[in-house]
């Protein structure tokens, strides 16, 4: 029997944002004083083999590599520490976290919520579920992440300005969550560009060695029905009007 098997489907998906200084920089923003996350809704995710990440026209798509850390228990306001992350934490995936980074921009220039940018569906690629305790140190792994072949990311979880722990602290001190959500720990520099017709491959390494149920194999495809699939002006017009 394979031990490939997917995580459970979240109800609530917490993301970190700006928790790696080099990738604060190169979107131009600010280091926040305290960790910074939006949620993603649960049927952005696309688990593995169930097809491709579907793109809107007009669309400026961005890939962003992530640990993911799968929620053990109801947890509401935990406040533990690295050594006890085995309380509130049962597994981990790897994700990547999909922007429609001209969406993302256009809302924030208004003061507006990301959700258009960050929630359509398959805008949330997961790995297989890694068990617990095949990463001794998730603060000390390898994230990475292709295009066609072309690394992309790359870089170790130990350059997280805010720990697992803090993230898990300030989200649960904000609302509970609940067995088998997720929550999104931040990426590493080096986001940028998809198009239609486009493999992005991710995963991560513990202590150099690749990770199987971290691997992600995932095309890029034009989305042909629904919001974004309509010709490319139109939907730029139509969104821009909105705001």
């Amino acid at each position: 029997m394979s031990r490939l098997i997917p995580p459970h489907l979240p109800r609530t998906i917490a993301c970190v944002g700006r928790n790696f200084a080099d990738h604060i920089k190169e979107l131009g923003n600010a280091q926040p004083t305290e960790p910074f996350y939006f949620l993603k809704p649960a049927g952005s995710v696309l688990f593995p083999g169930e097809g491709p990440v579907l793109m809107p026209r007009g669309c400026d798509l961005h890939y962003e590599v992530e640990l993911v850390a799968v929620i053990k228990r109801d947890t509401d306001v935990w406040k533990g520490g690295r050594d006890e992350l085995g309380e509130v934490v049962k597994g981990w995936c790897v994700g990547i976290d999909m922007t429609a980074r001209n969406y993302q921009e256009a809302a924030k220039k208004k003061s507006l919520p990301w959700s258009l940018s960050k929630g359509f569906k398959t805008f949330l690629p997961l790995s297989h579920f890694i068990p617990f305790d095949l990463i001794p140190d998730p603060h000390n792994v390898e994230l990475h992440l292709e295009v066609n072949g072309q690394q992309r990311q790359k870089d170790s979880t130990n350059l997280m300005l805010f720990d697992i722990a803090k993230l898990l602290e300030h989200v649960t001190g904000v609302m509970p969550l609940m067995e088998d959500d997720l929550l999104l720990t931040g990426t590493p520099k080096g986001v940028g560009k998809v198009v239609p017709g486009d493999r992005m491959t991710a995963g991560l390494k513990v202590e150099g060695v690749e990770l199987e149920e971290a691997r992600i194999d995932v095309l890029v495809e034009e989305r042909s029905d629904g919001y974004g699939s309509e010709d490319a002006m139109n939907v730029k017009a139509k969104y821009e009007a909105a705001l």
